[in-house]
């Protein structure tokens, strides 16, 4: 077949079934169009344009294109990329980057047609794209400004120019954010070497069955196959876990699974078709047993043990004073059960793995001597993904170098060991490069979720509606396997009150294994299902008491010198009543308004010794090298770590480039807790000020007059060229390593032994409120945001933004759907997720109450964002229509159906989670 490719007349043999994305990335080389959904053509991130029309490439057959013209983002004439590069860095409308590219494409073929369109007619053209991270906001704001500059009413604002400082407060662009918007920055699918081979999995077919025999002989020999591992070939330590070791890589012969995602072989071919084929045909003899999907019933003596050590994963316990005394002396009682549901994080960038072996670069270069495995991860803590890779393995540590790649998008869920561990494996036991990629419904398969729970409140409050009391029973369901379930439901028992004082204090919540999908980190982390119960009877007391939402939380409203549920006497910082100071007249003027605030912890805490770390290394360029130890998966560690380096050296963005690689030994753990800016910018404060004491004993030495050493190399009038003279004191220290480092070593353990604990070193604080309008939709939301020192603005705002949009969506829409623990809602388009022209305008305000741990005061935001907003859309809907909601999500709501008004076509939301035992075990009215 023969096609014009970005203007260039091409001929190619198009194979039976190929795609339009397959030709052009596996033929072409092409990368920009990424595969975020193939076949389904629901996310948009593969969209090019054909003969002028957008399309999305992975759902169009190759062959169509036939004597068409093909338009991708490589193609685009050079200022008109330019152009949506500097739109998209300036709006901060590019995060994780992994949509981006099909977006501008979306967005060029609207605009060839409709030049000068309002936002909703912008936000209706994005409909069939997907962005997990940003809200849309931001991006209809690039769109808007391409437009005009095209009109000739606006020019764009570049930022990131040559000689602009980049330093703590400033709108510095993000960092290789113009390699994203155009798709130059490579994610792990991206990646290619000589002789590179695909991998594939092999899932179970049931989520509790034994395997009675697993047969690999008709994959073994399909054309193209070079491997098939399965149980027996791994060498090491099969079963493996970022806190209890309970996960197995494979599941063997005579085992049981225990989710519809345990692993049972991998594949490796030298086509990702062959070995996609070729899994399919392993056949696996089975016992099919009764799978415990619902967590009150494994609770039960009778139920079956997932695990051997039975059912319970863990149980967190927080408790203060008198409660029954308390709630008998109380003037009013609620009691309430409430329950949230399973949610898939829908990052954009399924699992992925390169591995290669040897130290070797991509383009297959290698390194005598070096560890035997190079692993190109998208997870969230690469030491982590190294101890398990190496112990899978039964290889020490340094055998196996982990680089960090660019990720598409996280939000918890990549936390676990994902796709890394049976990548490496096909890799060594091939002795070549293997690529592992999973299809959008093997992810959804096959990673942990949002964790269901199930919480029965009573809280009381005396006769001005200030709290005396809460008592609440949780029990949620962790799924398969431990992740980090036992963390979650610890962090929801010590943030079970929210952001309130309440002296008396009755908290167990349990996590309990089943056999649906695992449930472990996702942005909130268990505080936001809390907190959609604790605002909930806060809200219902205060109709009681007779006031408003506001008067009620202000009243109650934690500061300096109160207790944290958990019985922590909080220090300076806390500025929830200033975000309650930002939205009162927005609340109090709005017709339907839900108000809903939030705290969430910075740091894990509870005891466990924390570290940022980092470290700077001049370069013989006259550049500066930054390792530090966090992933950059859209929130900007990268760009505020740059940034805190500039502001401290006084140096401009483009001197510094960072890495994050095992090969420096920065093991931190994972990025999750909203902890990467705090710890990591305070280990770059001690790194810099090391460098910055040597550059300026470098200049000394020079004006000294030295005459061997470093100081002889940096001479020069630094007043007539101050470049010129921090190049040469650069390239004097060139290869020297300053190290920094900062530790939280203070925090303890929830225990009624502890008098005084300190289960978190910093906490965020969040107010925000949601306006309907007089039809039931979404009008608004406002959000105030306690920031402590805004490093970024715009990323911050992109933050709480992104955070807004996945919390609407949690509050109305969303759910993973399970029947009898196997994945119903199985594609993006059946999640629920709220699409752009269902998003309402957020007014993002930024609070800095500055938290003395942190960076200038600086405290992590990339949680709290959305812990409010599911409880402030409840509160919103029972202003318009008078009913009290419980449980999540809301669909039965005019806001979830104007939001998202394909609900009535998706799967129904009844999923088979569990439901309360009928004996409320939270007490009585």
């Amino acid at each position: 077949m023969r096609f014009t490719l970005n203007g260039r007349s091409v001929s190619v043999e198009a194979g039976p079934g190929e795609s339009l994305l397959d030709l052009l990335r596996e033929r072409f080389g092409l990368r920009s169009m990424k595969d975020g959904c193939a076949p389904e053509g629901s996310c948009g991130a593969c969209t090019v344009m054909v003969d002028g029309r957008a399309v999305v490439s992975c759902a169009q057959a190759a062959e169509r294109v036939e004597g068409k013209g093909v338009l991708t983002l490589e193609g685009l004439p050079e200022l008109v990329r330019e152009a949506w590069a500097d739109a998209f860095v300036a709006a901060g409308a590019s995060q994780c980057g992994y949509c981006t590219p099909g977006i501008v494409m979306k967005a060029e073929a609207f605009l060839r047609r409709r030049a000068d369109p309002d936002r909703p007619e912008i936000a209706r053209a994005l409909g069939g794209n997907l962005c997990r991270c940003t809200g849309y906001t931001s991006i209809i704001d690039a769109i808007e400004g391409v437009a005009a500059t095209r009109r000739g009413e606006a020019t764009l604002p570049v930022l990131g120019e040559p000689g602009e400082r980049g330093g703590v407060g400033e709108r510095a662009p993000r960092y290789d954010g113009r390699a994203l918007v155009l798709g130059e920055k490579p994610f792990v699918g991206d990646m290619t070497a000589p002789g590179m081979l695909h991998g594939a999995l092999r899932f179970s077919d049931h989520p509790r069955a034994a395997v009675r025999r697993i047969d690999v002989s008709r994959a073994a020999a399909y054309p193209g196959v070079v491997q098939v591992v399965t149980a027996r070939d791994v060498p090491g330590r099969r079963d493996q876990g970022l806190i209890t070791p309970d996960w197995p890589l494979f599941i063997a012969d005579g085992e049981t699974t225990r989710y519809v995602g345990d692993v049972l072989a991998a594949v490796a071919a030298e086509t990702r078709a062959a070995a996609r084929e070729a899994a399919a045909l392993i056949d696996v003899e089975y016992e099919v047993l009764e799978p415990v999907t619902d967590p009150f019933a494994a609770l039960s003596d009778e139920a079956p043990r997932i695990h051997a050590g039975g059912n319970v994963l863990s149980v967190s316990v927080v408790r203060r004073g008198d409660v029954e005394a308390a709630l008998e002396s109380a003037a009013h009682v609620v009691t309430e059960t409430f329950r949230t549901q399973s949610i898939e994080h829908a990052f954009l960038e399924p699992e992925a793995c390169f591995v290669e072996p040897g130290d070797a670069a991509p383009d297959g270069a290698g390194n005598a001597g070096g560890p035997r495995l190079h692993v190109y991860s998208q997870g969230q803590g690469i030491w982590e993904d190294r101890r398990q890779i190496a112990s899978v393995l039964g290889l020490p540590d340094s055998s196996v170098r982990v680089t960090q790649v660019a990720t598409g998008g996280a939000f918890g869920g990549k936390e676990d060991l994902g796709v890394q561990g049976q990548a490496a494996l096909l890799a060594l036991v091939t002795d070549r490069p293997v690529l592992l990629k999973l299809s959008r419904r093997e992810s959804i398969r096959f990673h942990p979720k949002r964790h269901p729970l199930t919480m029965s409140y009573t809280a009381g409050c005396d006769a001005e509606g200030h709290l005396v009391a809460v008592r609440a029973l949780i029990v949620g369901d962790t799924g398969a396997y431990a992740s980090v379930g036992a963390k979650v439901l610890e962090r929801a028992a010590g943030h079970a009150c929210g952001a309130y004082r309440v002296p008396n204090v009755d908290v167990e919540a349990r996590a309990v294994y089943t056999n649906n999908p695992p449930a472990g980190a996702m942005r909130g982390f268990g505080v936001v299902q809390v907190t959609f119960a604790m605002e909930g009877v806060l809200d219902q007391l205060a109709e009681r008491v007779g006031i408003d939402g506001w008067e009620i939380r202000w009243r109650n409203a934690l500061g300096a010198g109160d207790r944290f549920g958990t019985g922590q006497l909080l220090g300076p910082g806390v500025g929830v009543k200033r975000t309650l100071l930002a939205v009162r007249d927005a609340y109090r003027s709005a017709r339907y308004a839900g108000i809903g605030c939030g705290a969430k912890n910075t740091g894990i805490g509870n005891g466990m010794v924390e570290r940022g770390r980092a470290i700077l290394r001049p370069e013989a360029d006259g550049t500066i090298t930054l390792f530090h130890s966090w992933t950059e998966m859209g929130q900007g560690v990268h760009t505020v770590m740059r940034q805190i380096a500039c502001e401290e050296l006084g140096v401009e963005p483009e001197r510094v480039r960072v890495m994050v690689d095992t090969e420096q030994e920065l093991d931190t753990g994972e990025t999750t807790a909203s902890r990467a800016s705090t710890l990591g910018g305070q280990a770059v404060i001690d790194a810099a000020r090391k460098l910055r004491v040597a550059l300026d004993g470098a200049g000394d030495a020079a004006d000294d007059g030295a005459g061997a050493g470093a100081g002889a190399l940096v001479g020069g009038d630094a007043a007539t060229d101050p470049a010129g003279d921090l190049d040469r004191r650069l390239r004097a220290l060139a290869g020297r390593e300053f190290h920094g480092e900062f530790v939280v070593d203070w925090t303890t353990q929830t225990r009624e032994d502890i008098p005084d604990p300190v289960t978190h070193f910093a906490y965020g604080w969040a107010t925000q409120v949601v306006v309907l309008d007089d039809e039931g939709r979404l009008a608004r939301v406002i959000a105030a945001h306690d920031v402590g020192r805004a490093l970024n603005p715009t990323l911050l705002e992109g933050q709480v933004e992104g955070g807004v949009h996945m919390g609407l969506g949690y509050a109305l829409s969303e759910e993973l759907v399970l029947k009898g623990g196997v994945p119903v809602t199985d594609t993006l388009k059946s999640l629920g997720i709220i699409p752009p022209a269902g998003m309402p305008p957020v007014e993002c305000i930024l609070v800095e109450e500055p938290q003395p741990e942190g960076p200038y005061g600086a405290k992590g935001a990339g949680e709290a964002v959305l812990v409010p907003t599911p409880a402030a859309v409840a509160g919103a809907l029972r202003a318009f229509d008078g009913q009290w909601r419980t449980s999540l999500p809301m669909r039965d709501s005019a806001a979830a159906r104007a939001a998202v008004p394909r609900l009535a076509r998706v799967a129904p939301a009844a999923a088979d989670h569990g439901t309360a035992p009928a004996a409320d075990p939270g007490g009585s009215h």
